[in-house]
């Protein structure tokens, strides 16, 4: 049946971004819907927490908050957090898509794990929490189903901050608690409070889990369950599985220590120890202990037809009467015949080749591990790591470092490990290399176009394209509006690493010309022709050229914008009148020519008013559209009161 038919979300686009197109899972808190992100075109997780505790505002508060967190790790075994919104009454998460099965499916189809796989599995998770525990998030919920696997085998941890959020809340917990009571520690439980200790108290568990098949503790009511996490001890696993070895028996202990002060400090030291026990083991014991398993298995059990007992026999191919008797028959018994003791005797022998050869399988096993200490394995918790800091680690363990050429990596940042060579894990003879590999950043991406827009506009479409935001760069525009973006270095189209600062460039405006001096008639026709709203002003000065520009406001260089208001000042011409009537050089308004403002390029309505104030009449002519096209004088001078023709289109 698919419940993805009966969701109402399912079809509808959150933010005017993300397309839910199916449901994947639904839990206690929230449900994880399979998204395409239309802007960026890649397929994401979306997970939606419920209504009932999205109306509680702690707790969308706290939700928030942790998720903000949660996607500041940047690490190889971290489900990635993208993005974090709300869309009316919904409250999201956008998540990294893992395609894959949790590790909860893995246990139970396969029932339970050998040692090593199991510590195998363990070391990315301890990875992944460490680097929670690093940033100074706790995980709160580290359970099987939090663990996915990918379809190539990558181990990543989800879920990261979700928990924290969930605990902090004022609503119940009884639903939670059901869920994840098998991994709560003790101080969990008694107090509600948890550090990176109660983490590896989970881990510690869920260890003993995935080599047992079976939790620790187990009750008929969750209560019972989180009594038995305070009360009593996590057995070892060799007491359900034999032939797991001590020192696995000794990580289960330290980790599930009842006394947070006694386990592994955080996930990165529990990492180490881990790694050291993983390190230790060949790569074939999961199959050894197998096999001494079902030989064992085979000596201590007769196969069906191989000895037959009287109705009503209780004895079996080894422990047989005689043997319990002290090799003679009990009372009430008839002697066995030749053919019994024959049968006993030989069993008897492969039991002695038997209990020889996981004898001597545990020897080797004892001499590899304690000759192996010149062997050092790559940890890796340095995946992820500063590259210095990794550095650092394998030079102390007695390894050659070398630097590869950074790669680009979209989960790993700059100036980090995204591989090492030999793997993580891997042994390699001390003083033999490893080579790490940095990140280069992000892989490059292409620059949007964010021209026209405002300042706070553009930056917010560069970070929800997952851009890094530079500087501000301010800069003269003839034909950007001032506070508007002329464009980003680098330019929009380009493509560059979201790891690197885009630089956005703002228009400070046309630069205010500097006009002192000039002519008056012409710089305030050169004034109209950018677009201004000029205002002349006439005073007279002694020592200065007549009609010349005194004073301007704003001042030259100053960033100005079309339509704005500008003033300059100029000087007044003297009256000079001869003996006869006629006034020569009188500020009358009648000089005979006049500049003629350039106008194309501009709105018919702002040339039509640009030339009108300049003292001429104005015919407009063309076949439509409102930009000015051409114009008839184009420039120089002309006789006051004289017609341009402008010539307008689209």
């Amino acid at each position: 049946m698919d419940t993805s038919v009966a969701d109402p979300l399912v079809g509808q686009v959150l933010d005017g971004r993300y397309r839910i197109e199916s449901r994947i899972a639904r839990g206690g808190m929230a449900t994880v819907y399979l998204a395409r992100d239309m802007r960026l075109d890649r397929v994401v997780a979306i997970k939606v927490m419920h209504a009932g505790l999205a109306s509680d505002e702690d707790f969308v508060a706290r939700f928030i908050g942790e998720a903000k967190a949660a996607a500041a790790l940047s690490h190889p075994n971290v489900v990635a957090v993208y993005d974090q919104r709300t869309d009316g009454e919904h409250v999201f998460l956008v998540m990294e898509y893992v395609a894959g099965r949790t590790l909860r499916d893995a246990l139970n189809a396969l029932g339970r794990l050998g040692p090593r796989a199991a510590l195998e599995i363990m070391m990315p998770v301890l990875a992944a929490l460490g680097a929670a525990h690093r940033a100074g998030l706790v995980h709160r919920d580290v359970k099987p189903e939090n663990v996915l696997i990918t379809e190539d085998g990558q181990v990543k941890v989800a879920d990261f901050g979700l928990a924290r959020a969930e605990t902090a809340s004022k609503m119940t917990k009884t639903g939670v608690i059901i869920g994840t009571v098998g991994y709560l520690s003790p101080e969990q439980v008694l107090s509600g409070t948890a550090d990176a200790r109660s983490d590896v108290y989970a881990a510690g568990v869920m260890l003993y889990e995935l080599i047992t098949g079976e939790l620790p503790h187990r009750g008929d009511t969750p209560l019972a369950v989180a009594y038995k996490h305070v009360n009593e001890t996590v057995p070892p696993p060799s007491g359900v599985v034999p032939g797991v070895p001590p020192q696995v028996d000794a990580l289960v202990a330290d980790a599930t220590a009842h006394d947070p002060a006694r386990r592994p400090v955080d996930a990165n030291q529990f990492h180490a120890e881990v790694a050291e026990v993983f390190g230790g083991l060949p790569r074939d014991f999961d199959r050894r202990i197998e096999e001494a398993s079902r030989n064992a298995t085979s000596v201590l059990e007769a196969p069906p037809g191989a000895f037959e007992a009287p109705p009503g026999d209780g004895r079996t191919a080894v422990l047989d009467a005689d043997t319990l008797h002290g090799g003679h028959p009990p009372a009430g018994h008839p002697p066995r015949s030749r053919a019994d003791r024959a049968i006993g005797a030989l069993t008897g022998r492969y039991a002695l080749i038997a209990i020889g050869a996981i004898a001597a399988l545990i020897l080797g096993w004892a001499v590899w591990y304690q000759t192996s200490g010149q062997y050092e394995h790559v940890p890796s918790s340095i995946i992820g790591m500063r590259v210095d800091d990794a550095r650092g680690q394998l030079e102390a363990a007695g390894l050659d470092v070398r630097i590869a050429d950074p790669v680009y990596d979209d989960r790993i940042r700059k100036g980090n490990v995204v591989k090492s060579d030999p793997p993580a894990g891997a042994r390699v003879a001390q003083g033999e290399p490893v080579t790490l590999t940095p990140s280069k950043g992000l892989t490059p991406r292409e620059v949007p176009d964010v021209k026209g827009k405002t300042l706070p506009e553009a930056q917010q479409t560069l970070e929800d394209d997952g851009f890094k935001v530079g500087d501000t760069k301010k800069t003269p525009s003839q034909t950007v509006a001032k506070d508007r973006v002329i464009g980003t270095d680098p330019e929009a189209g380009q493509k560059q690493s979201p790891d690197e600062p885009v630089t956005v460039i703002v228009s400070t405006g046309m630069a205010m010309p500097d006009l002192i001096g000039e002519n008056g008639d012409a710089a305030a026709n050169r004034l109209r022709s950018m677009g201004l709203k000029v205002t002349v002003r006439k005073k007279k000065v002694d020592g200065k050229e007549p009609n010349s520009v005194i004073e301007q406001a704003p001042a030259g260089g100053t960033g100005v914008s079309r339509g704005d208001e500008v003033t300059i000042v100029v000087n007044k011409r003297d009256c000079l009148v001869d003996a006869g009537p006629i006034q020569i050089g009188c500020d009358d308004g009648s000089e005979t020519n006049v500049p003629v403002p350039n106008v194309v390029g501009r709105t018919v309505r702002d040339a039509e008013r640009a030339l009108r104030e300049s003292g001429f009449e104005v015919n407009v002519t063309g076949f439509g559209g409102n930009i000015v096209r051409f114009q008839s004088p184009g420039g120089g001078d002309a006789p006051r009161g004289s017609t341009v023709t402008i010539v307008r289109g689209p």
